[in-house]
This record gives structure tokens, C-alpha cells and sequence, in this order.
């Protein structure tokens, strides 16, 4: 099949070049530009039946003049003392000013009595918007009071900065913009780079280059286009990751396609023929590479929180395209460009198999039960590390330190509690209105939970059937304390502490973040296992057998346990973190599970295919990483670099993932893909495939001994 349609690509170059072109540049023009379609709140994405979800509702219904986002200015002397009574006049002024400023605020609260802290150091203005954090309105309202407060306070001796829900989530837009920008320019050169490092030649670095970029495009337009289509929303996080996947795993598919293709130019072959050889040969392994990937991203449609579910789509949409234009639109340049795709190199007209991934064959093919005790003794001490990891969900510690949310966050703890940053609600609803004398012992039980640093003044609806109690919790609310208090001891109190008819619901960001940690666990729950038996179906449909698959994707699990141990020990107890994004382990099981899966694909498709020559399964071994090993080796270096160029991005959650992916893909492919796999297959000989069809072999030890010989019968074969 891959050899006809390289056939019907070479023999039509042009026409399918121009109609790339022609289909790109139309979806592009027409799609919605994928920014009007990103939610940057994570708890938005959260499913209905979520108890903070049903909180939100049950709040819009009874206080209808009071949903939407909130944040916190907080104004201290500049000169570090406490805040005078010449002061206090000065922040009443300007929160007077600031009333009347955009009809997006719907009340800015300021009291004198209870807004300056304890200790005199802090002011607190509290401010309400009619519409969510995402809301284009929002954002620009956070811009404008930011100014506004900026421009009232010049001279006054106060400073001031805006923090809580609204400015976090305008400020980590802002952040992870700028980060995209960094991360492409980046990755764009790192590429460049390391292509002409590799080939030796501008045409051949430009080639992978320019073919993903238009993917870039079309995938980006097509994921908007499906969001606006089925009207759902997808995370801020979406345009970077779709950067770094395409030009990452779009890079490994076209060299696959690349190396093979010089291998060919370097047997004698004539460069159409070549480019149909080398299609037909590493056709079938891109195709269940790129299968492999979209199952894993497709396996995220069985997540519960909207995050994952539509990240992994819109992902998957990303590498369907790129493998059409991998077994399309880049047989067709090269058909046109012959042996200029190589141009000035001489590499395609010398001969294949030597250097240092040869000897590192044979060492495997010598040494393959000592090879597998290394490899094995490296990931299990690194996945030791996996039993400490502690997710974060903060997303303040998520932020650039330099930016004004964060500031103000940390100067607001200098005078009240780091809850009051965003208090948590708890809601009662009754079918009949409550008495004071009911309220008044419930906010006095929920008080009393350890925990709770003071309850603020409860709020009834017109009806008297439900009442909001506002809670200043004393840990950050982002904090996973906060998260255990809010789920756990607080939420149990309460619901005991209420009349018996009453309906308690927890609300407010702290119980939002309590109810993603427990929908991301049953989600990875459910996805993980999902994605095993989905791996192990489709390398049993590349390799025809049974018992490889199922070790093969083991070893890509053990590469993984050994990705989060190792991040988990530089983050958390090297650099002191309180934990690690709790995204990681969907993004590591994205990328680097299901990208040590192509790799493991690309070296067992070698290794089989050297079997149905006639050798044995270590020289077998041995030649499939002299052959395969550069371009999986250059294809996860190339990866690796993508995701490194995260490090650069100022984002502590792109910094911690950068890591850990480019930790993860050096790991399995170096370890996993060109050590622990060959051996292992070298190990169990003609059982691996069983119980698939057993080619006939050849028992030869020429590979340890003469490994020229061998080579020239790789080149005649």
C-alpha cells in the first residue's frame, strides 16, 4: 500500500505540492483564529455534576446580581511602613474613582475597619466583575484598573497591585503568549541547528522545517474550527503544545523518511526509486507510529475534565495531518529535489552502518543479558523517585515571579492570611427560610473548624432560603492543605452542621482545584489502562504477534515511572518545589509514552525486518540499531530539543515540563528504544513474535566478528 502511494506521490510531484498549498492556504484564511476559542480557568473546565459547578449555579440562581470573577488590589506604603489615616482617605478616594471606571466591575468594596490588616502594613480593596476571568471584558477591565490605580496613587507614597482570580488569569495569558513566542523562536532555530548538523546540508534542514510549519497551520485552524464548530473551548496551553508536538514528532516522521531515503540513494538506488524504497520500507512503521500517537491523544475523550478532552483531539488532529503530509506532500519535495535534498553533503554517496551506533550493536548483540541489567538497575532507580511525587495545582506558583499577581499575592500575606485571597463559600439551601439564630450557629460551627482563620459576613438571598458564609481559610488557596481542608474536614462540618432539610454545596477556587485534583485522578485512572491495551493492539497489528507487544509497552511504562522519579527528585527535593504541575503525568503519558512508543515501533519494525532477511535474532539486533539508531537517536534529539526549549520560556509550568519531557524522551529512546528493546528481543530470539509467523534465521556470529561483511550484505539485500 505505502509503495503505491509513493508511486502515484513521485510519479505527480508538483500536483500534490500545489495542492497542499491550495488546501492550507483555505483553511487557514477561513478558520477562526484558535485565541477566541481558549479559556485559560481551569476550573471551566470542570463537568457539571462537580460539586464547585453546582455551587456556581446554585449562586447565580439566588445572588443573580452577584456571580462573576473577583479580585484584590492590595496597596502598602512604598516606604514599608503602616498605613497612616491620611492613608486610609487616600485609598477611599481612590476606590471612588475606580466605582465608575467600566460596567464590567459590578462593585469595588473598601472598609476602613475591617480592609487595613492587623498590623497596619496592608489595604485591601476587593473588586467584583459581572462576567467570568476569560471574558474579553474581564481582561480588558483588569487593564484598565490597573492603570487607573497606578495613575491615582503617582506621588501619594502608596503602591498598589492586582491580584486574585481575574488578574492571575489575565496575567497568565499574558505569560504563556509571551512564552509561545519564546518557545517558537526557540524551537525554530534549535531545529535548524541540529538539522544542519545531522544532514550537512541547508536543503534537507529546510525541508522538515517548512513542511511542519504549514502542518502548523492547518492543524492549529482545524482544532479552532472543530471548537467553533461544536461549540467547546480548549486551554491556553493548547498553541504551544500543538508547536512543540508538530515540530517535534513531525521532525522524527521526516527523518525517518530521510534517513531511509540516503540509506537507499547510498545502495545504488536511482532517487524516484529511492524515494518509493524508502516509503514502502518505513511506511508501515510512521503509519502505526502516528496510530500509536493519536490513540493515546484519542484516549483523552474519555477524560471528565474538559481540559484533557479537548487537548487531546485537537492534538490528534495535529499528528493525522502531519502523517498525511509525511507520506504525501514530503515523498513529493524530495521526488523533485533528487540528491539536492542533500546538497552539499557528499553523506548519500557513502555507505551506511558504520560508526558509533554500530558499535553499540555489536555490544547488544554481544552482551545483551548485561545490557538488560543496566538498562533495568537505571529506570528502576529513577522511577523510585515517582513514590514522592506531589501535584500542584497552584496557579500562582505557575506565574513568572515578576508578575503582578504574584507580587501582590506576596504582599498581601504580609498583613492577612493567604485565604483571603480568595475565600471559600459555602452555600445552604433550604425549602424554607432560614432563621438568624440558625445562620449564627452554623457560621459559628464552620468557624471553629481548624483551618478556617475567620468567617466574613454571610450574605441571604431575597427569599431567605439560601445563605452564602464566606470563609478566609488560613493556608493559600491554592495550597493542597486548602485543598484537603475544603474537600475533607470543612466540608464535613458543614454538611453537619446544617438544619437537616438543607442542601450544603462548597464553592469559591479552593473547592474548583479540589474537584480537578479528584476528577484529574479518575481521569488518569481510567485513561492510562485505556491507552496500554490501545498500544499493545497496535503493535500487535504492525508485528503480527503477541508477546513483543506486550513487553515493548511495558518498558515504554517503565521509561515513564522513570521520567516522573527523576523530575520529581531535581524539583521537589533538589530545588525545594512544593510539587510538580499536576498536568505532568497526562503530559508525560502524552508525549513521552506515546512518543517511546513510535521509537519502539520504528526499532522493532528494523529488527523484524532484518529477521525476515534470514539473520539471527542478535545479529538482527545488532544491524537494526547501526541502521535505525541515527535516526531515532536524531529524531529524539531533536524532540528533546523542542521540549528543552521550553526551559527558556519564563513559566515555572512550561520550565517543569520542558524538563521533564525532554528528560522523558532521552530515556526512552537512548535507554529504552536503542538498549533495553534490542536486547531484550535479542534475549528471547524466535519466542518475541510469537505467535506470528517464525521466518526462517540464520544463525551467524558475523556481526560480532566481521561487521563489514555484514554491512555489504545489508547494501546487496
Amino acid at each position: 500500500m505505502f509503495a503505491r502511494i509513493a508511486r502515484a506521490v513521485t510519479a505527480r510531484p508538483w500536483f500534490v505540492i500545489v495542492g497542499w498549498v491550495v488546501a492550507a492556504a483555505t483553511i487557514i484564511i477561513f478558520a477562526p483564529r484558535i485565541s477566541h476559542v481558549t479559556n485559560s480557568d481551569q476550573a471551566a473546565f470542570l463537568p457539571d455534576t462537580a460539586e464547585s459547578v453546582r455551587a456556581a449555579e446554585l449562586a447565580r440562581r439566588a445572588f443573580p446580581d452577584a456571580h462573576g470573577a473577583t479580585a484584590v488590589i492590595v496597596v502598602k506604603r512604598v516606604d514599608g511602613a503602616a498605613v497612616t489615616p491620611a492613608d486610609v482617605e487616600t485609598i477611599s478616594r481612590l476606590v471612588q474613582r475606580l466605582a465608575g471606571g467600566s460596567a464590567t466591575v459590578r462593585g469595588i468594596q473598601f472598609d476602613p475597619q475591617r480592609s487595613i490588616s492587623a498590623n497596619g502594613a496592608i489595604g485591601l480593596v476587593g473588586v467584583g466583575f459581572t462576567a467570568a476571568a476569560a471574558d474579553e471584558s474581564v481582561r480588558d477591565a483588569v487593564g484598565t484598573l490597573r492603570r487607573d490605580t497606578a495613575t491615582a496613587l503617582t506621588g501619594s507614597g502608596l503602591t498598589a497591585g492586582m491580584t486574585g482570580e481575574a488578574a492571575i488569569v489575565v496575567d497568565n495569558k499574558q505569560a504563556f503568549a509571551d512564552a509561545e513566542l519564546i518557545v517558537t523562536i526557540a524551537t525554530l532555530i534549535l531545529i535548524v541547528v541540529l538539522l544542519l548538523l545531522i544532514f550537512r546540508s541547508p536543503i534537507a534542514a529546510l525541508v522538515p522545517l517548512l513542511t511542519v510549519g504549514l502542518v502548523l497551520g492547518v492543524s492549529t485552524s482545524l482544532a479552532a474550527m472543530a471548537a467553533k464548530t461544536f461549540d467547546f473551548q480548549v486551554g491556553q496551553e493548547l498553541p504551544t503544545m500543538l508547536t512543540v508536538v508538530l515540530f517535534g514528532i513531525g521532525t522524527d516522521y521526516i527523518l525517518f523518511v530521510l534517513f531511509r531515503y540516503r540509506e537507499r540513494l547510498r545502495a545504488g538506488d536511482a532517487p524516484r526509486d529511492a524515494i518509493v524504497a524508502a516509503i514502502e520500507r518505513v511506511g508501515e512503521a510512521i503509519f502505526s507510529a502516528a496510530f500509536a500517537v493519536i490513540a493515546a491523544f484519542g484516549a483523552l475523550v474519555l477524560a471528565a475534565l474538559g481540559f484533557f478532552t479537548t487537548l487531546g483531539p485537537a492534538l490528534a488532529i495535529g499528528v493525522l495531518v502531519m502523517l498525511l503530509a509525511a507520506l504525501t506532500l514530503v515523498p513529493a519535495v524530495l521526488a523533485l529535489l533528487g540528491w539536492r535534498a542533500f546538497w552539499p553533503s557528499k553523506s548519500a554517496q557513502r555507505p551506511s552502518g558504520r560508526g558509533a551506533f554500530a558499535t553499540v550493536g555489536r555490544l547488544v548483540a554481544r552482551r545483551p543479558a548485561a545490557v538488560v541489567v543496566a538498562s533495568v538497575a537505571l529506570l528502576g532507580g529513577l522511577a523510585t523517585g515517582a513514590f514522592a511525587f506531589s501535584p500542584d495545582y497552584d496557579p500562582i506558583g505557575q506565574l513568572p515571579a515578576k508578575t503582578e499577581a504574584t507580587r501582590a499575592f506576596a504582599d498581601l500575606k504580609l498583613g492577612f492570611p493567604a485565604g483571603a485571597l480568595q475565600p471559600t463559600d459555602i452555600y445552604i439551601a433550604t425549602s424554607r427560610p432560614l432563621t438568624e439564630a440558625e445562620i449564627g450557629a452554623f457560621v459559628q460551627r464552620v468557624a471553629g473548624v481548624q483551618g478556617v482563620a475567620s468567617p466574613l459576613a454571610p450574605r441571604v438571598a431575597l427569599d431567605g432560603r439560601t445563605v452564602q458564609v464566606p470563609l478566609v481559610l488560613a493556608d493559600e488557596p491554592y495550597a493542597a492543605a486548602a485543598l484537603d481542608l475544603a474537600s475533607g474536614p470543612l466540608r464535613d462540618v458543614a454538611r453537619a452542621a446544617a438544619p437537616a432539610d438543607a442542601i450544603v454545596l462548597l464553592g469559591g477556587q479552593t473547592m474548583a482545584l479540589a474537584d480537578v485534583r479528584d476528577t484529574t485522578n479518575r481521569d488518569l485512572a481510567v485513561i492510562f489502562p485505556v491507552a496500554g491495551v490501545l498500544f499493545v493492539l497496535i503493535l500487535a497489528g504492525l508485528l503480527r504477534a503477541l508477546l513483543a507487544p506486550v513487553y515493548l509497552v511495558a518498558m515504554v511504562v517503565a521509561g515513564f515511572a522513570a521520567t516522573l522519579g527523576g523530575s520529581t527528585l531535581l524539583f521537589e527535593w533538589a530545588l525545594g518545589h512544593a510539587g510538580l504541575a499536576f498536568t505532568i503525568p497526562i503530559i508525560l503519558y502524552l508525549f513521552v509514552t506515546a512518543i517511546g512508543t513510535d521509537y519502539n515501533i520504528l526499532m522493532t519494525a528494523r529488527i523484524r525486518e532484518e529477521v525476515r532477511d534470514g539473520r539471527g535474532p542478535r545479529e538482527a539486533a545488532g544491524l537494526a540499531i547501526a541502521h535505525a539508531g541515527p535516526s531515532v537517536a536524531a529524531a529524539a534529539v531533536i524532540l528533546a530539543g523542542t521540549f528543552g526549549a521550553l526551559l527558556v520560556s519564563g513559566v515555572p509550568f512550561f520550565v517543569e515540563i520542558g524538563f521533564a519531557v525532554t528528560l522523558g524522551i532521552l530515556i526512552v529512546a537512548f535507554v529504552v528504544s536503542l538498549l533495553l528493546v534490542p536486547a531484550t528481543t535479542a534475549l528471547l530470539g524466535r519466542a518475541a513474535w510469537w505467535p506470528g509467523t517464525r521466518p526462517p534465521t540464520r544463525a551467524s556470529a558475523s556481526f560480532a566478528v566481521d561487521h563489514d561483511v555484514t554491512v555489504a550484505e545489508t547494501r546487496r539485500s
